[in-house]
């Protein structure tokens, strides 16, 4: 897979919340970190993703907002 995104994370799934259009993937990234992105269902089946197997949770963003607490 070649991507242009240089912010590319592999790792495992380890949940899938399935909603009627759009499900939630959770991709442990290792050190105790997990990416989470919404995507639609379609492209869960396409993908064939699965808790346990292998993905790539791929940034790719025009942004990055900073906040702190007050």
């Amino acid at each position: 897979m070649k991507l242009s995104a240089r912010n590319q994370f592999k790792g495992t799934v380890v949940e899938i919340q399935e909603g009627a259009v759009n499900g939630i993937v959770k991709i442990d990234i290792g050190g105790g970190n997990v990416m989470v992105s919404t995507i639609s269902m379609n492209a869960i089946k396409e993908l064939g993703l699965e808790v346990g197997k292998s993905a790539y949770a791929v940034v790719k963003a025009t942004s990055v907002m900073v906040g702190i607490d007050e």
